[in-house]
């Protein structure tokens, strides 16, 4: 799907002031608020926009502690540790990966106690033959998606 310029002021918009109405992007756009409305319904069906709730921090919700978890699985039952994975509620993100491991997991936790204690959940499941553990000291970058909205919007400029 091409995000044109028009797009990625709306992206923009929507990244930088989450809490803004329809109405006033609008008007800080200079375009019909029919003409907003049906490039955000689009994005939202092409798949760019995939959420629009509010970003949690897992460290002022008790969780300060990150690690991120590899998981080695034993072949053939990925997906039934990939269910399994969905029911601890300090695993945060899971992606199959290739690699070092078939699973990546994002773990939260309270304490190092904590974090054990979550490994040991995930070693003792079914199918889970390893783990590996790094834990997260700082994050250097936070989640961002606005340099690559920037950078795609002026791909689009460029190829025209």
């Amino acid at each position: 799907m091409a995000v044109d310029e028009l797009d990625t002021r709306i992206l923009r918009l929507l990244i930088e002031q989450p809490r803004t109405s329809v109405r006033e992007y609008a008007r800080i756009l200079g375009i019909a608020r029919g003409t907003l409305q049906a490039r955000i319904d689009r994005l939202e069906r092409d798949g760019v926009i995939t959420g629009t709730g509010p970003v949690l921090s897992p460290a002022a919700l008790g969780h300060p502690v990150l690690a991120f978890v590899h998981i080695e699985v034993t072949q053939g039952h990925l997906d039934e540790v990939g269910d399994e994975l969905a029911e601890v509620p300090e695993i945060v993100e899971a992606f199959s990966i290739t690699g070092g491991g078939d699973l990546l997991t994002r773990v939260v936790a309270r304490d190092n106690g904590h974090l054990e204690d979550v490994i040991q959940r995930l070693i003792n499941l079914p199918g889970v033959v390893r783990t590996r553990t790094e834990m997260a000291l700082r994050e250097r970058v936070p989640h961002r998606m606005l340099p690559l909205v920037e950078s795609v919007g002026r791909g689009t400029r460029a190829a025209r």
